[in-house]
């Protein structure tokens, strides 16, 4: 038994005064704790397609949803395409994930902001960004591809998670501005294993800050299976661990992702604290154009998964409903294609490139060494123009 084991009074000294603050290290001198059950997540994914909670959502949007998965698929189609003829240096399809790609970009009101990671271009095309300029960093051309400023959308992230921590600072700072902008920071299963994703949600849980991680849980980090990066339940209950609100929806259903991402960016505008949100998806390619999936996974694998397959759960959820006929099917297969065709034509050529712009945007007054570095590349330039 420890000094601190023993009851008042029982080594000598009196009994505390009843007003007296207690020693920190009983209970009753500490906040209370916050509840756990309204933070743990879902028992099981949220679905909506093929259930009675779709009547209630509007047609339109669903439509919408249709529309968007269909030029999402072809688009990671045709990126895929470039890759193979060399129009690309490297390309982390989201095939079978457009779910989660469309409705991220769709649930953000023109003010919030989007922080993706390097396989969430199709979100970032979904927000309005030029596929060109999405896809300048993969072609291996630019730091980014676009402003992000106008685009209210982060550059790529290729480091793991590197991003949530962007966007939880974003978040805070537009709170303290007075602001009810809301950042939605999108992270991979393998970004979950890293630092700075911890980091990222325990300040956001301290701060309050309004900010939405949506975590693409596909199964694997690379080659690595989830099994083997986490030992709990979901990665939805690490919430928990932080104080916040976690939620779990299947990553397929474009209905349930919206429903569920809408909910979670009206909690943080509303001041109630950062969501943490995982869906459950697969992804169908390859992790890159670069990647043998076949080395550790199965055909059949592969095979089940394209069962629940995004584009299809959509449309035939609205072919059932009455809500979708073969002109509609038609009309947004012609735009996906038109979409695919200017990708093409865009990238048939070759962008004029100028290598100094690599020392331009990375300090706002260049350092000793950035000009240094500077000036050893301008002379290379001249010399190797003057050898022409």
């Amino acid at each position: 038994m420890t000094v601190l084991d023993q009851p008042p009074g029982a080594t000598g000294p009196r009994p505390a005064p009843e007003h007296q603050v207690p020693p920190p290290w009983q209970p009753d001198a500490r906040a209370p704790r916050t509840d756990p059950a309204p933070l743990l997540p879902d028992a099981a994914p949220v679905r909506i397609l093929g259930t009675a909670a779709a009547a209630a959502l509007d047609p339109a949007l669903l439509r919408d949803l249709y529309r968007r998965l269909v030029a999402g698929r072809r688009y990671n189609q045709q990126a895929t395409t470039l890759t193979k003829q060399g129009r690309l240096a490297v390309y982390p399809a989201s095939t079978g994930q457009e779910a989660c790609q469309v409705a991220a970009a769709a649930v953000l009101r023109q003010d919030d902001w989007l922080f993706p990671s390097y396989r969430d271009t199709l979100a970032v095309v979904s927000r309005g960004v030029d596929p060109l300029e999405a896809l300048t960093l993969l072609r291996g051309d630019a730091h980014s591809g676009w402003d992000p400023t106008a685009w209210r959308t982060a550059p790529l992230s290729t480091p793991l998670a590197t991003q949530a921590p962007h966007a939880v600072g974003l978040a805070h700072a537009a709170r303290l501005r007075g602001t009810d902008t809301v950042a939605l920071a999108l992270v991979g299963d393998g970004g979950t294993s890293e630092g700075d994703f911890h980091e990222a949600l325990n300040f956001a849980a301290v701060l309050g800050a309004p900010v939405v991680f949506l975590v693409q849980n596909n199964g694997y980090a690379i080659s690595v299976p989830l099994a083997k990066q986490s030992a709990a339940p979901t990665l939805a209950h690490k919430a928990v661990g932080y104080g916040m609100v976690g939620r779990l929806v299947d990553g397929n259903d474009a209905a349930a992702v919206h429903t569920v991402l809408s909910e979670a960016v009206e909690h943080a505008r509303s001041g109630r604290g950062p969501v943490l949100v995982e869906a459950v998806t697969y992804r169908l390619d390859a992790h890159t154009n670069a990647d043998d999936a076949g080395r550790y996974r199965t055909e059949d694998e592969v095979a089940a998964w394209r069962e629940h397959d995004p584009v299809q759960l959509m449309e035939r959820h609205l072919r059932d409903a009455g809500l979708l006929d073969d002109a509609a099917v038609r009309a947004a297969a012609d735009a996906a294609e038109q979409l695919a065709a200017r990708m093409r034509e865009e990238f048939h050529t070759d962008p004029a490139l100028d290598p100094m712009s690599l020392f331009a945007h990375v300090y706002a007054e260049p350092t000793p060494q950035l000009r240094e570095q500077a000036d050893l590349l301008a002379a290379e330039l001249r010399a190797e123009a003057a050898a022409r």
